[in-house]
């Protein structure tokens, strides 16, 4: 049996198409999600993709968070259904309060885009098992509201519990507390981070790397760790 992930559509959504090309290109059927609407069509795994969400107004994810079609999102969040939030999905899983914390305005106040280096610090998530503990991957960056804070009872607990997923390495490009790039739920199930693996699926369109230009593909390890543990389930 294929395996379904469904990718929402908000309005300002810029990289859906790109998630849905990743999900193809990993193996899966992706199924294009509507905000407006309550069906989440028997997906096996959502993605959030990045973009400005209803243009970014209030907050960075703030108005999607409270959408129709996040209604079902956090329900089946919260039961267990694999969910990755990317870039503005990231601040869309803060704003559902699926992850803790909050996204700020990058501490240079410009809007960023660079190949950015990140350290796997959590390779148990259901989208991370094909990293492994440590590991260091190249994920392209782009966004102006990418700085993570949070008070420092939740940064200690987030550390005690393994659920930071990623750290930037060498730089970090947005002013985040404690390097924070990525994080996950207790459970596993819910990923966020701000680069966009979507953009490091297929080789001569990835990140530059040493062996050769835009040959990165490190993002495509995401999707086909979802995919692997879906199909494991069957």
């Amino acid at each position: 049996m294929t395996t379904r992930i469904g990718v929402v559509t908000f309005p300002g959504s810029l990289d859906d198409r790109d998630a849905q090309r990743a999900i193809r290109i990993a193996g899966a059927e992706p199924v294009a999600l509507w905000h407006a609407d309550h069906d989440l069509q028997g997906v096996d795994a959502i993605v959030l993709p990045g973009g400005f969400s209803y243009g970014d107004y209030l907050r960075p994810g703030a108005i999607a968070a409270i959408s129709p079609i996040m209604t079902e999102v956090i329900e089946a969040a919260n039961k267990g259904l694999p969910v990755l939030g990317i870039c503005n999905g990231f601040q869309v899983l803060v704003e559902s309060h699926l992850l803790p914390g909050g996204l700020i305005r990058n501490a240079h106040q410009q809007f960023i885009r660079r190949d950015q280096r990140l350290v796997v610090e959590n390779a148990d998530t259901a989208w991370t098992t094909e990293f492994a503990q440590g590991e260091e991957i190249v994920i392209p960056l782009k966004n102006g509201d990418g700085g993570y804070i949070a008070n420092a009872e939740t940064l200690k607990r987030l550390e005690g519990e393994g659920l930071i997923a990623f750290r930037y390495a060498e730089v970090n490009p947005n002013g985040s507390l404690d390097d924070i790039a990525g994080l996950t739920n207790e459970r596993g199930n819910v990923v966020g981070l701000m680069p966009h693996p979507e953009h490091a699926v297929e080789p001569g369109f990835g990140p530059d790397m040493a062996e050769a230009m835009r040959s990165g593909v490190d993002g495509l390890r995401f999707f086909t760790s979802a995919v692997n543990a879906l199909t494991a389930r069957v």
